[in-house]
């Protein structure tokens, strides 16, 4: 993991928050894992995720939790290792994560979770009681867990097409969206993970050598999810989202924006796993996912939003990016009370 990969210094006051001792037994802590203490004080500084890692590590150590102290009946120390121990038996994605799910709903009181398949979508729900939310870092600190462990397993990243959560938003979002989702929701009924059902087919194919791998460098491994936000594929993701889609600029036009030829364009974004066509898509569906959620929004007007011709148009682009119709998940999405 490179350098440049880096965490918000909230989400380090976050896990410092029920597992350290503020003051003098805090600035140890950090000063162990090479985070300067006074960073706390800035709203705006960023640690190396790999010197995040470091910290949760120590923290899980010395209070024999790898959940941060969230949760009453702790998760013991070793618990990431018999998670992954009895997924990757299993022989598909959909068996591994119901046996993770079902570990973990044993051993952490107030998250039990349930794996649900909805013809082509599927969605992880956690079954809280009628207490309080939780912090949205408990919540984030889950799937952090859940989702680094299914791509793990299934030898690839798993896209997540929403995360819906039972709490308010937190000032800062910025790295949870990086991490899974541009598609975040808050103060919903329930806490969920929806993505495509097609992944639960996935085959598990992981080694005992390939495990002492992956927990050597968890959870730096998992905590930046194969996006960088520096990245040129990213920047221009971004630009096109500030734009109306009927003033994308072609292949060319892009280039000379950015002040390189066409074929270096191709070139960069090729080097980085991208192309102009597949950032194009990718907005699409975000924005898709975003306006479906919102039913006085007609499909139509989504279509002709997104640059479509029709909604005829709209509706094969978008099972051709997410398995499914947008009514089935427009129909998932709201259906609040089951």
């Amino acid at each position: 993991m490179s350098e440049k990969d880096t965490i918000a210094i909230q989400l380090v006051r976050e896990a410092l928050l029920q597992s350290c001792a503020p003051g003098a037994a805090t600035d140890e802590v950090l000063h162990k894992v090479g985070i300067d203490p006074a960073l706390l004080n800035s709203s705006a500084a960023r640690v190396p995720a790999t010197a995040y890692a470091r910290l949760w590590r120590l923290l899980a150590r010395r209070g024999d939790d790898e959940f941060f102290g969230m949760d009453p009946r702790q998760l013991k120390s070793g618990s990431l290792e018999f998670l992954c121990r009895c997924a990757m038996v299993q022989p598909n994605l959909a068996a591994g994560l119901t046996s993770g799910l079902a570990f973990l709903s044993l051993m952490l009181e107030h998250l039990p979770a349930q794996l649900v398949r909805q013809q082509s979508l599927a969605e992880i729900v956690l079954l809280e009681d009628d207490q309080n939310p939780r912090r949205a870092f408990t919540y984030f600190t889950y799937w952090m867990i859940v989702h680094g462990v299914a791509c793990w397993l299934a030898g690839r990243r798993i896209p997540i097409m929403a995360i819906e959560l039972r709490c308010p938003a937190p000032d800062f979002c910025d790295d949870y969206q990086v991490m899974f989702s541009e598609n975040l929701r808050f103060d919903r009924p329930r806490t969920r993970m929806i993505f495509a059902a097609d992944c639960l087919d996935l085959p598990i194919k992981r080694s005992p050598e390939e495990l002492k791998r992956f927990l050597a460098h968890a959870p730096a491994n998992i905590l930046v999810k194969y996006r960088d936000p520096e990245s040129l594929a990213s920047r221009i993701k971004h630009d096109l989202r500030q734009l109306p889609a009927e003033q994308w600029p072609e292949t060319e036009a892009l280039a000379q924006q950015l002040c390189m030829s066409a074929s270096t364009l191709r070139r960069r974004l090729a080097e980085e796993g991208q192309t102009w066509q597949g950032l194009k898509d990718s907005v699409r569906k975000e924005l898709a996912i975003v306006w479906l959620a919102e039913p006085a929004i007609s499909f139509a007007e989504i279509a002709a939003r997104l640059g479509f011709a029709d909604a005829s148009s709209f509706y094969k682009a978008f099972r051709k990016w997410s398995g499914t119709n947008p009514g089935h998940y427009r129909s998932l999405i709201l259906n609040e009370a089951s």
